[in-house]
């Protein structure tokens, strides 16, 4: 078993909880458990356990080395912060019925394969516990509606946790079509240093990149070295763009409008919690893993239908020292193209009202894209426009 850690590089930011784990089976080892997998018991991990499990193994989820147990479970759930005090704000856990649990126990060591049947890794198995589903939904996503695509998972998963540390089998690679994109935070890190950046910026996305999107990226630009793209590239919900639709996006809007030399377009094989202002607290950490020194957070950041405030996942940064968060967040208000002004702005900026701010709902993109319409070019670059016209073409 590999479960080393890397020495920060100057001027990155430190890994959350100062270290950067690796949990990764290589060579006879992972021979050994291929060996021994059909005699132990075993669990099958789910979308969200998959990729939870993932980033555990490749250090994004620094310090955690597997799924929580109850001492880090409650601890996050009550106040943000395992048990041993570092800031962590959502929890990460592995959820089994009585019947899938079989004859795991703690203290035993178990097999972990995916939903198709295929060996993953292993799991020591710390504590199996039970849980408040409801007490969960309150706290982490301030709702027990389930209504809500995190509280519906949280109430669709088992009556039981099963904490333990995880190890999963090498190499390690990304999601399937966006493997040249995929870099863990080790390699990240060795990037960044390599070109030299001693500051950067991560930006979180699950859509395309618009033009109030490139707006605050680069106003954020202006203050580090480099922009670290870093779209979430797991599962989201069904009315969501997809992955190889949005990562198309991002390719045409770097190539033509950002400097080569000052940003890296990477994917981070999450799975979306929406879980709001507790998810950006959660993807601020992860880029901190991957050397990010700053973190942009706009509006509604990771959040759902009107569950949150518009600036709730801003407030929430409030709760937390720079000191223990170890990563600056940057805080952006709504941004919009001014017809009067002739350009972007923000609340901060623009003295107009909102007759001069152009402005369209979600709902309204989906309708002018799948009518084969335009979108217009003060909200979204030309070429962005067109990867998305003809994707709703085609599947229309």
């Amino acid at each position: 078993m590999v479960a080393s850690t890397r020495a920060p590089q100057a001027g990155l930011s430190i890994p959350h909880g100062g270290k950067l784990v690796r949990r990764v089976l290589e060579g006879a080892a992972a021979v050994a458990l291929r060996r021994e997998a059909p005699s132990m018991p075993s669990l099958t991990l789910g979308p969200r356990e998959l990729s939870d499990s993932q980033l555990i193994s490749q250090g994004a989820f620094s310090p955690l080395e597997g799924f929580m147990t109850a001492a880090d479970y409650h601890a996050v759930v009550k106040d943000m912060h395992l048990a041993n005090g570092v800031v962590w704000s959502v929890p990460v856990t592995l959820a089994v019925t009585h019947a899938q649990l079989g004859a795991v126990r703690d203290g035993s060591r178990v097999a972990l394969h995916d939903q198709a049947g295929a060996l993953v890794g292993s799991m020591e198995v710390a504590e199996v516990y039970e849980y408040d589903k409801k007490l969960e939904a309150r706290s982490v996503y301030r709702t027990e509606e389930e209504a809500h695509p995190g509280v519906a998972n949280v109430y669709a998963q088992g009556e039981l946790l099963v904490g333990g540390k995880v190890t999963l089998l090498g190499p390690l690679h990304g999601p399937s079509g966006h493997e040249q994109y995929f870099m863990t935070p080790a390699q990240s890190r060795e990037a960044f240093q390599q070109k030299g950046w001693r500051t950067v910026v991560g930006f979180q996305t699950r859509n395309p990149v618009h033009r109030a999107h490139e707006y605050i990226q680069k106003c954020a630009m202006e203050l580090v070295d480099a922009l670290l793209l870093h779209p979430l590239v797991g599962e989201t919900k069904g009315d969501d763009i997809p992955a190889d639709i949005r990562m198309a996006c991002y390719k045409v809007l770097l190539d033509n409008y950002y400097p080569a030399n000052r940003v890296m377009l990477a994917v981070y094989p999450a799975f979306m919690r929406y879980a709001g202002p507790r998810e950006a607290v959660f993807h601020a950490i992860a880029r901190k893993n991957y050397g990010c020194t700053h973190f942009i957070v706009g509006r509604d950041h990771a959040g759902v239908g009107r569950y949150y405030g518009t600036y709730d996942a801003q407030h929430i940064f409030r709760e937390f020292t720079s000191e223990e968060l170890g990563i600056q967040p940057l805080f952006f208000d709504n941004s919009f193209w001014c017809t009067k002004c002739g350009g972007m702005g923000t609340e901060k900026t623009c003295p107009h009202d909102a007759g001069a701010r152009l402005s369209l709902s979600g709902t309204q993109v989906r309708e002018r894209l799948s009518k084969g319409q335009t979108l217009p070019v003060e909200m979204t670059r030309p070429e962005v426009a067109e990867v998305l016209r003809k994707a709703y073409t085609a599947a229309s």
